[in-house]
């Protein structure tokens, strides 16, 4: 096989391949380990299938690019960019995207070696070109763009480069193309300045991040709620914050919310606004962020008590995340019958609302339920039972009925709900008072496709794990758990057959 590969390789390095070599070189060069193309290949090779590449045949040029996507991923990014960044660069301007795509890829790796990353530094053309092609009309090559020069910026000098050099003005200039292009280039500053405070002060300093920040509580509701989501991946992390609290914007967007009761258009951005202080208040804390932002507590109830399907999703995944800890769990449980109320409305809609929602309704009730065992305080415990008992009259039955409809995406999202109790004292009780409950959960038949089986898997081992389940279940259940848990999740019993004589 080797050798085969290495004729048809001299021959396309004398241009004397036909289609159908390549193609036959695309099929075989896979089998070749990357230690025996690293000793025999030479930029001759490369420079050959690289001029390959400029035909107006798009069959040939497809070889060509998925045998030099093997080739270049077996040789030492200091090689490829010594003897190919003429060809890389020329990648760059070729009319097919999966070329440009080949060599912004190659870029981004070059840029991940510490050894090599000098020489790309050292060619601004190169980088120019980059940057040019996060304009470019297909969404592929801008991600794979913005990935390399975001690559490019975890260095000092990779800043330097782009922050403190012409190609900032070549990086605002691409951003005029449309309004498309712009948010792709704001998207990129939100991912280097995720990277540490350093990042941050490069791009704060370029001014586009304070372009991003006035477009974001500037008058235009679509663009506000495109500006939302990245200002959002921004206040993920620590430093991302206290820039954000020092320049004044988590005050601006609740002052925003505050106002969207008189917007009429405020439907258009009011969900980002909401969700941006539901991730905050995850990474920070749940107490301090409701009490300072009262407003975000109250907007997020009335969403999810509105009639309007998309602003209750939105509340009901914010109060999913909210109460995913135990700060945010106790934040909800101060507002005391409200949002026991509002559980109720929850339940119903697990259980009538359009599949979608009721999804939504499902992994939210998991997230606000599921109790850590360390966590489990009798205080905590009498709350998370009073919340599950709000859902419904009946919720054990609730959600049963919804675990035995067949929709896999609903019987999964039931089944999460009991794993997400099923370490609890009381719902330990519950499930074994309620007829023919723990035979279901041992009932391997009811579960028809590989996710429902895995969800029924983490329900039996969550049960098993719990230090409570022996005494509560007792042993003959108990026992039963164990063994369908030391089967695995995908156990088939096996029956005996016997075979007759003649039968056909």
């Amino acid at each position: 096989m080797a050798e085969a590969v290495w004729e048809l390789l001299e021959r396309a390095a004398r241009r004397a391949a036909p289609l159908e070599e390549l193609q036959a070189l695309r099929l075989a060069v896979p089998a070749v380990p990357p230690a025996a193309l690293r000793a025999r290949l030479s930029a001759e090779h490369l420079t050959a299938l690289f001029g390959l590449l400029g035909v107006n045949d798009r069959e040939q040029v497809a070889a060509c690019v998925s045998i030099l996507e093997r080739l270049l991923q077996a040789l030492d990014p200091v090689y490829v960019i010594q003897n190919l960044r003429e060809e890389l660069q020329k990648g760059l301007f070729h009319p097919d995207d999966s070329v440009k795509i080949l060599s912004i890829a190659q870029v981004g790796r070059i840029v991940e070696n510490s050894d090599a990353v000098t020489e790309i530094l050292n060619s601004p053309e190169l980088l120019r070109q980059i940057i040019n092609c996060i304009g470019g009309e297909r969404i592929a090559v801008a991600k794979e763009a913005i990935k390399s020069l975001s690559r490019i910026a975890q260095t000092q000098d990779g800043l330097e480069a782009l922050f403190v050099s012409s190609l900032l003005s070549d990086l605002k200039n691409v951003m005029a193309t449309n309004d498309v292009v712009r948010y792709r280039v704001y998207e990129l500053i939100v991912e280097i300045s995720s990277v540490s405070a350093e990042s941050l002060n490069y791009c704060a300093n370029s001014g586009l991040i304070s372009e991003l920040i006035g477009e974001l509580t500037g008058d235009d509701m679509l663009v506000r709620a495109t500006c939302i989501e990245m200002v959002t991946s921004l206040a993920r992390t620590p430093h991302g914050r206290q820039y954000l609290a020092q320049q004044g914007v988590i005050d601006k967007i609740s002052n925003i919310i505050v106002g969207a009761e008189s917007d009429p258009f405020s439907g258009f951005y009011l969900p980002g606004f909401v969700k941006f202080f539901g991730n905050l208040a995850v990474v920070d804390s749940p107490q301090q962020i409701c009490e300072r932002y009262p407003v975000f507590i109250e907007k997020v109830f009335e969403m999810a008590e509105s009639h309007d399907p998309t602003m209750t999703g939105v509340a009901v995944d914010t109060l999913g995340i909210l109460g995913s800890n135990v700060e945010g769990k106790q934040v909800l449980q101060k507002t005391r019958s409200r949002f026991q109320s509002l559980l109720s409305k929850i339940g119903h809609q697990a259980k009538n609302a359009p599949t979608e929602l009721r999804l939504r309704c499902l992994d939210a009730i998991s997230s606000l339920l599921y109790l850590p065992p360390e966590q489990q305080t009798e205080d905590l415990l009498r709350m998370t039972e009073s919340w599950f008992t709000s859902l419904s009259s009946q919720p054990l039955e609730l959600f049963r009925s919804i675990s035995t409809q067949p929709f896999p995406d609903l019987h999964c999202g039931a089944l999460r709900v009991f794993t997400a109790i099923a370490n609890q004292p009381w719902a330990q009780k519950l499930m074994l008072d309620s007829p023919g409950f723990v035979e279901y959960i041992v009932d391997r038949s009811v579960e028809p496709d590989k996710a429902s089986k895995d969800a029924k898997y983490e329900l039996v081992k969550a049960l098993v794990n719990s230090k409570t389940i022996a005494e509560i279940f007792g042993n003959q259940y108990y026992l039963r758990l164990r063994a369908y848990l030391h089967e695995g999740p995908y156990y088939v019993k096996a029956v005996a057959t016997t075979a007759v004589e003649g039968a056909e």
